[in-house]
């Protein structure tokens, strides 16, 4: 079953560009799909999540970095029924 990965970013965030990086050097993260939501231009998630990104929601997970691969498989593996 293939599982939406959500990455909470803003624009010029190294953080940001390594759990990209990570997400996608991970073959678990094939076949689902992985969208960035830039949360400057969400009031909301910018006051849940300003000091806290990147961020990796997954299903009912979050994930605030520092995540790893084996964090971000298990939460695939859970959000897929896996």
């Amino acid at each position: 079953m293939s599982v939406d990965l959500e990455l909470l970013m803003t624009d010029a965030c190294s953080l940001c560009e390594q759990a990209m990086d990570l997400l996608l050097s991970m073959p678990e993260v094939a076949g689902h799909r992985l969208v960035t939501r830039d949360i400057v231009g969400d009031d909301a998630l910018f006051e849940e999540f300003a000091e806290k990104i990147p961020v990796l929601r997954i299903g009912g997970e979050v994930s605030c970095w520092p995540f790893g691969a084996r964090e971000v498989a298990s939460m695939i593996d859970q959000a897929s029924g896996s």
